[in-house]
């Protein structure tokens, strides 16, 4: 597994973006539309700092509500694995709960991901190569 970057929940894109870039963040490519995941998003970089990924909710969904109901932006931690099948049956061996099962995510060209609530209550994304 790779480190890939935080995911944040937030209300907008370019109010984060604004604010982030106090820090030397930045857009890093074009912004992404989600339908199945009910997001938009954006991916931020800044020299020595780890990868961001800003969503907003998009469409009918409330798929982030329930941290930003909470106040609670940055909630999950991102990595890129070269089998998402073994890594989560690693992950559910050890307690992990598949919330979100293998699905095509557009931020990732199609390549599937999965979200695994940790046993600590940790929420990791898990991106296959």
């Amino acid at each position: 597994m790779k480190f890939h970057h935080i995911g944040f929940a937030c209300h907008n894109l370019d109010i984060e973006t604004q604010n982030l870039a106090l820090l030397g963040y930045s857009p890093e490519g074009e912004d992404f539309n989600d339908p199945l995941q009910g997001v938009r998003g954006r991916f931020l970089t800044a020299p020595g700092s780890p990868r961001l990924e800003l969503l907003v909710q998009h469409g009918e969904t409330q798929v982030l509500e329930p941290w930003l109901a909470r106040g609670i932006k940055m909630y999950h931690l991102a990595y890129s694995v070269s089998n998402l099948k073994t890594e989560i049956e690693k992950f559910r061996q050890k307690r992990g709960k598949i919330m979100v099962p293998p699905t095509p995510a557009v931020a990732f060209g199609g390549r599937e991901i999965s979200f695994i609530l940790l046993p600590t209550m940790m929420l990791i994304e898990l991106i296959e190569l």
